[in-house]
C-alpha cells in the first residue's frame, strides 16, 4: 500500500530542499548513538519540512523486537529529548513508517533478509529504491557490513536510485586500520556513497567557534599566543561513559575517541586566517595538522 500522506505542518518551512525519497537503514538500532542523536535529528527535521513525505527507517539490532515494540521505544525517544515541543501529529506520522528487523550483523543470512524486506518498504513508501545505510555499531563490524550489503546487491547503483554508506566514527584505531578499512570499502562502493562522519564536530557549538572568533572584533585580534596563555578541553558526558561501551571496549579505542574528538576541536580553535584560505584538494579549509588520512 503506497503512503505518502504529507508531512503534519507543525511550523513555517524553513529554508532548505526536502530530501530524496529514501529508506534509511540503521545499523545498531537499539544503541546510544540511535536513541540520542538519529532519531531526534530525523524528528528535528520533518517538523521543518525537510524529509521527504516518501520517507522510511528501518532499525537492525540484535535485541529481539517486534516493530510496535521498536516505534514506542522511538516515541518515547523523541518526547523525552524534544520535550514539551514534542509534536503528537507529527511523531504519528513518523512512526508509521518505522519499522525494526532482529539480525545479527555478521549472519550472511540476515543480508537476503533484509533485501526482500526493503524491497517492500520501498513498494510500500514509494522511496524509489535510494537506500541510506547507516552503520552505528561497534567498528569491529563497518568492514563486514558492507561487504555484505554489497554481495546482496544492496549497494549497486543505476540512473534509477542512489545508495549510500555512512561510517560512524571510529574510523580505524590508527593510520594502518584506518587505511585497512578504507580499501575494504573502496572495493565494494565507490568513493561518492561513502561517508565517513563525527557527529560531534556537526555540532553548532563546535561550528560557532570560526564564526565566534572570526566575525568577532573584540575576540579577533587577541586570539592568538601573545594573550592566551592555554587552552583545556574538556570531555564530559552527564549520562556516563556505559551506554558508549560498545565503542570504547578497549584502551586503543577509548584514544582514538579522545583523538578524533578533542584534536579536531582544538584545531578549529587554532586555525588562522591564512589557513582558512588555502583551498584543499576536497574544497574545504582545514588545519595543516588535521589532514586525512590517505594523503
Amino acid at each position: 500500500m503506497l503512503d505518502t500522506a504529507t508531512i503534519p505542518m507543525t511550523q513555517p518551512r524553513q529554508v532548505g530542499r526536502p530530501g530524496d525519497p529514501c529508506v534509511m537503514v540503521i545499523f545498531g538500532a537499539a544503541g546510544d548513538l540511535t536513541r540520542r542523536k538519529l532519531m531526534p535529528a530525523l524528528y528535528n527535521l520533518g517538523k521543518q519540512q525537510l524529509l521527504s513525505r516518501e520517507f522510511a527507517v528501518v532499525g537492525l539490532s540484535h535485541g529481539s523486537m517486534s516493530t510496535e515494540d521498536f516505534r514506542n521505544w522511538v516515541a518515547d525517544d523523541i518526547k523525552h529529548y524534544a520535550g514539551n515541543d514534542a509534536d503528537a501529529d507529527f511523531i504519528e506520522w513518523f512512526l508509521r513508517r518505522v519499522y525494526y528487523v532482529t539480525a545479527e550483523f555478521d549472519d550472511k543470512n540476515v543480508y537476503a533478509t533484509l533485501k526482500s524486506f526493503l524491497d517492500k518498504v520501498d513498494q510500500d513508501h514509494s522511496t524509489h529504491g535510494n537506500y541510506l545505510f547507516y552503520l552505528a555499531t561497534a567498528p569491529r563490524f563497518f568492514g563486514s557490513i558492507a561487504e555484505q550489503l554489497a554481495a546482496a546487491g544492496l549497494v549497486e547503483e543505476n540512473n534509477q536510485h542512489w545508495r549510500r554508506v555512512i561510517i560512524e566514527k571510529p574510523f580505524g584505531h590508527d593510520l594502518e586500520s584506518a587505511k585497512a578499512l578504507n580499501q575494504q570499502l573502496l572495493k565494494v562502493a565507490d568513493e561518492k556513497q561513502i561517508y565517513r562522519i563525527d557527529h560531534y564536530l556537526g555540532k553548532e557549538t563546535v561550528q560557532n567557534i570560526l564564526a565566534f572568533r572570526f566575525a568577532n572584533g573584540i575576540f579577533e585580534p587577541i586570539w592568538n599566543r601573545r594573550y592566551i596563555d592555554h587552552v583545556r578541553s574538556q570531555c564530559v558526558r552527564r549520562w556516563g561513559w556505559s551506554s558508549a561501551a560498545a565503542i570504547t571496549t578497549t584502551p586503543a579505542r577509548c584514544a582514538t575517541w579522545f583523538r578524533i574528538t578533542l584534536c579536531n576541536s582544538s584545531a578549529s580553535r587554532r586555525w588562522n586566517r591564512r589557513s582558512l584560505s588555502r583551498p584543499t584538494r576536497c574544497g574545504m579549509s582545514r588545519p595543516r595538522f588535521c589532514m586525512p588520512f590517505n594523503r
